[in-house]
């Protein structure tokens, strides 16, 4: 939010720039998509430890980034002048860039939907927007699919754009109006632990109809009706037990949330007369409380479901108008959470004049029913249940080379100063139109973006260059698989990498960080630590065996590589320009030292302790051949090991029993010290990774036991876990 007075910009608010104008010229040019932090006028700051200009003309000097320098020094950035609002936003946002890019800063990509497509996914969010006004006013529910992070919440948000302007095209072309269409957005994510699900997602679809209501007082006063049987919803839940809140006494008002603290008592001091006799004061208070919301004696749950119906149908006749409710996130919430949503949804099922669309994963939903069933082994009536509930079900495509390809170059461009916003969207819907017509055997690549863009500078198109040479992989590698999330979180770590390396003064170039980044995402932990012990340790930086690899990987010969590169992504990736022979690594090894062990003669280890390091984590099958070696290090070097074994293994998905848990036991077997530290590890993991083979592999040791009991008394513990720690206790194998 902001105000202008005299010419000169004010902000009330922020979150990334400390200083108003700058933030507010970008937020005009949109560059920045949040206001800025503080209040103050006319003063800018540099962004990155940049430098500015006096404004008495002295000599410009360091600036910190993000201080406000109106309280420092009055300050604007260089090149940018902030009383220049004869400017248009695009020049704005051209010179902003500019400046940015020449102090080598660059946009950070955030993790936000958008209606704007990037993706190519606009044929299917029009077919889900014509599925719906083709159903004319019939009840439809449509399910939109796929894995985390694949862009199900910008299709959503596609759809929601494609109705609307379908909308307002038929009005235009026949002017009248159309029949009104409501959008909800819904997120029962938002609500878990807070709130009954069932009641929130009525709570909503009733306070959005009643604001649209304003003015006819008919469909006003039906509108309230149906948001005063929400009530009945949330007190039958939680009189029933049925909320998670009831047992933490969390989110629960009154006597109702003060039944967490009974049932804790009961499990913590046994049944005393104490407790039965807080018990029924209990008992009385949540059946006033419960009064206080609806009478005793006045409704029913058959009554409740027909009138709760009844009054919602009658709301959307008298509105005259259809609701689309737009469900996201569902596959983030637990387990209850997502059927309790689904539950409430199956609700207003078959009700004229609705249709929902959701959003999840539906393998992750699939999960949630036969956790609700108590874990029921056929799988089809798990998939029956979610069918009966989805009438379309739609799967967000996955993105292809090409689809890969224009989506990195497109952010690039969106990074670029020479290119401004109006630009970029010619080049955008280009693009997209080009994509339509891959079928045919149209391209998107970096020629192709060239002839859109004229006047790229060198920077850029070796940045276009990049993107050419990394979507291949970036689409079939395992760890991306062409996921978009996963694809701006790895532009993200580049852009943090370039940043340290300006901040130090490496001087490593993008495309090599980028080369490394790739394998750390795709390539194996061994080829990383071979590599980063290789470099760090040689006196020119240079990993010796790719001089003999590159060129026969270019050749098409074939590869003899050792066992830690021997697979088809590096056969693949040693193809990438920049080649890698000959060239000092330790620049590139030292700005990816948050990953990279950096096992060098200036580290804390012993020579002996590093190469027994480098042996564990190559080959941690073969812990137990070296427990002579680890027993003989001192005790501050074995706690290093142990940090980077750990840091090794919090990379792992699944905990069953993994290689690495082998080096991890056996330290801690060795010293008590490194056995508290592996539990707490343990213990940090998320539950629903925790599997039954971890049981067995950690049974003999002490230190496990209270594990165990944390595991045993954790409702997100898998089962069939619980079941292995009780069978283990029965058989006496737990240490005591």
């Amino acid at each position: 939010m902001h105000k202008r007075s005299g010419g000169r910009a004010w902000t009330l608010c922020s979150r990334r720039y400390s200083c108003c104008t700058y933030g507010l010229e970008r937020l005009n040019a949109g560059i920045q998509r949040s206001p800025p932090r503080c209040g103050r006028r006319d003063w800018a700051h540099d962004l990155d430890a940049g430098v500015g200009h006096n404004s008495d003309g002295a000599k410009p000097r360091a600036i910190a980034a993000t201080s406000c320098l109106a309280e420092r020094h009055r300050t604007t950035p260089v090149c940018v002048r902030m009383n220049r609002h004869d400017d248009g936003p695009a020049e704005v946002g051209r010179r902003l860039r500019q400046f940015e890019r020449a102090q080598g800063a660059s946009e950070m990509w955030s993790d936000s939907e958008t209606d704007v497509d990037f993706l190519n996914f606009t044929g299917v969010s029009d077919t889900v927007a014509e599925v719906i006004l083709r159903a004319n006013g019939r009840p439809v529910s449509i399910g939109i699919s796929g894995s985390w992070g694949i862009g199900k919440t910008s299709m959503l948000k596609l759809t929601e754009k494609s109705l609307s302007s379908r909308l307002l095209t038929a009005e235009a072309e026949t002017g009248q109006p159309g029949r009104r269409h409501i959008f909800l957005t819904f997120n029962p994510w938002l609500y878990q632990g807070y709130d009954d699900a069932r009641a929130a997602l009525i709570e909503a679809i009733a306070t959005k109809l009643l604001a649209e209501a304003t003015g006819k007082e008919a469909a006003v006063a039906r509108a309230k009706q149906l948001l005063k049987r929400v009530n009945w919803f949330r007190v039958a839940g939680l009189t029933a037990l049925g909320a998670a809140a009831l047992f933490s006494g969390v989110g629960a008002p009154g006597a109702i949330g003060a039944a967490g603290g009974l049932i804790a008592s009961f499990k913590s001091d046994g049944v005393t007369e104490q407790n039965l006799a807080d018990s029924q004061k209990l008992a009385d208070a949540i059946g006033d409380e419960a009064d206080e919301v609806l009478p005793r004696g006045e409704t029913s749950p058959p009554k409740e479901i027909h009138d709760l119906r009844e009054d919602f149908a009658q709301t959307l006749a008298l509105l005259d108008a259809t609701l689309v409710v737009f469900i996201d996130d569902l596959d983030r919430c637990l387990p209850e959470t997502a059927v309790a949503t689904l539950e409430a949804f199956r609700l207003f099922m078959f009700i004229e004049n609705t249709a929902f669309v959701v959003a999840a994963d539906d393998q992750m939903i699939k999960h949630a029913v036969r956790r609700h069933f108590d874990n029921i082994p056929d799988d089809r009536l798990v998939t029956n249940y979610f069918d009966k509930l989805i009438q379309v079900p739609v799967r967000v495509p996955p993105l292809g080379t090409q689809e890969v390809r224009a989506y990195l170059m497109l952010l690039f461009l969106a990074d670029s100063p020479e290119v401004d916003q109006d630009q970029h969207e010619e080049i955008r819907a280009a693009v997209s139109k080009q994509l339509q017509s891959s079928w045919t055997g149209a391209h998107v690549d970096k020629s192709f973006v060239e002839s859109l863009a004229q006047n790229l500078q060198p920077e850029t198109l070796g940045r276009l260059d990049l993107a050419q040479r990394l979507a291949p992989l970036m689409t079939t590698g395992v760890g991306i698989n062409g996921n978009p999330r996963l694809i701006k979180r790895f532009l993200n770590a580049l852009e943090i990498r370039m940043s340290i390396s300006r901040a130090h003064g490496v001087g490593v170039s993008e495309e090599i960080v980028a080369k490394i980044l790739l394998l750390e995402r795709l390539g194996s932990d061994e080829a990383l630590s071979e590599l980063a012990s290789a470099v760090n340790s040689s006196d020119d930086g240079v990993f010796a065996p790719f001089a003999e690899w590159e060129e026969s990987a270019l050749k098409g010969a074939d590869l003899e590589l050792t066992p830690a590169w021997d697979n088809e992504f590096t056969k693949r990736w040693l193809t990438i320009n920049p080649g890698f022979a000959g060239l000092d690594l330790r620049g590139a090894m030292y700005v990816s030292r948050d990953r990279l062990p950096s096992i060098t003669s200036e580290s804390r280890l012993s020579e002996k302790a590093a190469d027994l390091l480098a042996a564990l984590l190559e080959n941690p099958a073969t812990a137990d051949s070296h427990r002579t070696k680890l027993e003989a290090v001192s005790a501050v070097e074995l706690g290093i090991i142990m940090g980077r074994v750990l840091e090794k293994a919090s990379a792992i998905q699944t905990w069953g029993a993994p290689p690495i848990l082998k080096v991890a036991t056996l330290i801690a077997e060795i010293s008590p010290t490194q056995a508290d530290r592996l539990a707490i590890f343990l213990r940090e993991r998320p539950l629903n990774q925790i599997q039954a083979a971890l049981i067995t592999s950690i049974k003999s040791f002490a230190w496990a036991k209270p594990l165990f009991e944390f595991w045993e008394a954790s409702d997100e513990v898998d089962t069939t876990v619980k079941e292995n720690i009780k069978a283990v206790v029965a058989d006496g194998h737990v240490t005591k």
